[in-house]
């Protein structure tokens, strides 16, 4: 039987479910197809579960070091069974709370696999979605008036590398492990890569990095980089950077063949984590039934309102590319449903948008980096300031990092602000608010900042571009 609606959404992730909540409360009559579970990578393998552990990491590290504090704690030890435990209670905790706001809003949800169909019996338009169960269930036939592909994503593999979720592994298995492997080789500094190194490495795992570009955290900020690249080796993560995997054979461990300049070089260890990026989850969702286009990457091509060539179907997050956060994948689900009911809403760029690594030390940014001013021709200055500066830096007994602003010499706009360290990923939304009203540094400068707090860093900064400091 056919069900007729306003929009349908195919995929429950973040960005997916939060557009579906926002629609019913415009007034359309909405339904989510998602094959799994509501709340996607985020919440059930990504974002929620990952900064789950860094957390358990982090009270592990501050505890070991709590005689620095004066607190005596005896033997410390890390128990992954725990730390699982507790990332489970809190998965499971907001997935509760996701599924009561989705019948509250009273959106249809069909938990099995959404397919776009092209013009059919029921539609003379491509976008009736047909919804296929893995029992012996008949399909159901979706028609909407609109449609809102929010699939997300999925691990990137590698022609060399055979991920058997044992040995070889990627980040969606490593929310589950069981047991903590003695040393491991993570292939791709990326984020997702930096923030396993960091995890594995705070509760005693030897790790080695293999990124084959010019430096780990490819796109962030150099001097970012250079900071979190001294953090990290000197914590005894091994980093290899410009280094070309040749070869990995898995047997009892996995050894990995890599080039690093003019000579191959091999290191063993328990295990592989393969963390070369994401990619698009548009495979089998009918899009060969439709106009869409996609790019050379897989991901579909959208315009600023986010309509593919089908004018009515839409796509978000993952799927088209750009940053691939939550937050992200967010803001463009509302905008899409703004469009649909032809509201006019504020319009950001990727510079308004913020972006986090919870390693240890962590980073935020937003806005362009230095190398992206320099390359742009712009006339710009740069201030930074380090958390030695900062007295509340010296109460928490973490002064390392520093927050670096990138100003236009002309306008005396903030064109990038940078940061690493202590609790800076929740500093970031000052900045990000200072970006969404185009502040100058000297609005930045004149901002009363409570004092002791990591917050005058920024503020510190910003008298130092305003040569006030």
């Amino acid at each position: 039987m056919a069900m007729n609606y306003d929009l349908v959404v195919v995929g429950g992730g973040t960005g997916g479910y939060i557009a579906a909540i926002h629609a019913a409360q415009a007034g359309l009559k909405t339904a989510i197809v998602e094959k799994d579970k509501l709340g996607g990578t985020c919440l059930h393998k990504g974002c929620i579960p990952t900064k789950a552990l860094l957390k358990s990491a982090a009270v592990y590290q501050q505890v070991k070091h709590a005689e620095t504090y004066g607190v005596e704690t005896g033997e410390t030890s890390f128990h992954l069974e725990t730390a699982m435990k507790r990332k489970n209670q809190v998965v499971a905790t907001l997935y509760n709370g996701v599924q009561q706001l989705i019948s509250s809003h009273k959106i249809d949800l069909y938990n099995g696999y959404g397919r776009i169909l092209g013009p059919s019996i029921f539609s003379p338009m491509a976008g009736s979605i047909s919804v296929e169960y893995e029992d012996d269930r008949e399909n159901d036939i979706l028609v909407p008036k609109n449609v809102l592909l929010a699939t997300g994503s999925s691990p990137s593999s590698l022609s060399l590398v055979e991920v058997d979720h044992h040995l070889i592994v990627t980040s969606d298995d490593l929310v589950h492990l069981e047991q903590l492997p003695e040393s491991i080789v993570i292939v791709g500094g990326g984020v997702i890569g930096i923030e396993w190194a960091s995890f594995l490495h705070d509760v005693g795992v030897e790790v080695s990095v293999i990124e084959a570009q010019e430096q780990i955290l490819p796109g962030f900020d150099q001097d970012i980089v250079k900071q979190v690249r001294q953090d990290l080796q000197k914590k005894g993560i091994h980093i290899y950077e410009q280094t070309l995997l040749k070869k990995v054979e898995a047997d009892q461990d996995v050894t990995v063949t890599y080039q690093l300049t003019d000579k191959q070089e091999s290191i063993s260890a328990d295990k592989l984590l393969l963390a070369v990026g994401r990619k698009a989850n548009t495979h089998k969702i009918g899009v060969e039934n439709t106009d869409m286009e996609m790019d050379a990457h897989g991901f579909i091509q959208v315009n600023n309102h986010f309509q593919t060539k089908e004018d009515h179907i839409y796509a978000i997050g993952d799927m088209i590319g750009g940053k691939q956060l939550a937050h992200v994948a967010t803001y463009e689900g509302k905008k899409a449903v703004d469009h649909m009911i032809g509201v006019n809403s504020s319009s950001l760029t990727e510079q308004e948008m913020p972006s986090c690594v919870y390693s240890n030390p962590e980073i935020a940014t937003i806005g362009l980096t230095e190398q992206a001013v320099q390359a742009k021709g712009l006339d710009y200055s740069v201030a930074k300031v380090s958390g030695l500066a900062i007295g509340k830096a010296h109460v928490n007994g973490n002064t390392n990092g520093f927050t670096k602003i990138i100003t236009d010499n002309k306008t005396n706009d903030v064109l990038g602000i940078h940061m690493v360290g202590d609790q800076v990923t929740e500093l970031i939304g000052q900045a990000s608010t200072a970006k969404y009203f185009d502040s100058s540094v000297l609005e930045l400068s004149e901002v009363i900042y409570p004092h002791p707090s990591l917050s005058e860093m920024i503020g510190e900064a910003a008298l130092a571009a305003e040569r006030r400091n």
